[in-house]
């Protein structure tokens, strides 16, 4: 077979597509378990960090985040209720694909919709932190839509469900410099201590524009707005207005505060 001829050099694309086509799909089986491993290192130390119990510099220490993360107990709740579910496997539960499925999932209504989700898983993971019997923390998984893209992360309430102890997103693609500064530490240190909820119980948390004035009066429910990403920072806002409220985790919350969970059990 001569090799200029045009079945020599099919033949040996064929071959070469044939053989790279194995290569790749041989890695892919093989990387797939450390790939899925990574995926859960990086869940676990996301809530750990944002519970306080996770350092910066210990993120990839996957045996300390493995050992940290035996403090955690994974819950799953039903949205609509308020109520634990146990039929469900916390383990294999992809609360993501979850949302995704029209069988697992609800429309929300657009006069609902304050955080542009279009639909909304009917269960959720929760995680608790519990001390001697009691509440300690409460981490959230939450989301909302920022002006390039959907936000993922997770907000901690600690113990009394009125004071939050953390906000950090692990997924989104806001614009660095703007309203990637959701990532900024100096921005999410802000949160610890605020109080999502008025005298009222009210949901009151917000961001607004500028920097917060420590002398107001609403100064413990307000955060920095981002400067120059006004489109972000009403997203972050709605990711509270929606995920405290009666369509998100409040229902959950109430069930807690009213005693039916939050003794640790």
């Amino acid at each position: 077979m001569q090799r200029n001829s045009f079945v020599f050099t099919f033949l040996v694309a064929t071959v070469l597509c044939v053989v790279c086509s194995a290569i790749v799909s041989t890695a892919a089986v093989i990387l797939q378990p450390r790939q899925e491993r990574n995926k859960e290192l990086d869940r676990k130390s996301n809530i750990l960090r944002v519970a306080g119990l996770l350092g910066a510099d210990e993120a990839g220490d996957g045996a300390k985040i493995d050992e940290l993360f035996k403090q955690i107990e994974t819950k799953i709740v039903n949205l609509e209720t308020g109520e634990y579910v146990t039929d469900v496997d916390v383990d294999s539960f992809d609360q993501r694909a979850a949302a995704d499925d029209p069988e697992q999932s609800v429309t929300i209504p657009p006069e609902e919709d304050v955080a542009s989700l279009k639909r909304r898983e009917k269960l959720s993971a929760v995680y608790l932190l519990n001390e001697d019997g009691k509440l300690k923390t409460l981490i959230l998984p939450v989301y909302t839509k920022g002006l390039w893209s959907t936000m993922y992360g997770f907000l901690a309430f600690e113990g009394d469900l009125r004071t939050i102890k953390g906000l950090g997103f692990y997924q989104h693609g806001e614009t660095p410099g703007l309203g990637g500064e959701v990532d900024n530490p100096k921005w999410k240190e802000q949160w610890e201590g605020k109080l999502a909820y008025d005298d009222d119980g009210e949901i009151a948390l917000h961001l607004i524009k500028g920097t917060v004035d420590p002398s107001s009066p609403d100064a413990a429910y307000e955060i920095d707005g981002l400067s120059g990403a006004t489109i972000t920072s009403r997203g972050v806002t709605n990711l509270v207005d929606y995920w405290l409220g009666p369509d998100g985790f409040g229902p959950y919350l109430e069930k807690m505060k009213s005693g039916g969970g939050n003794d640790g059990k």
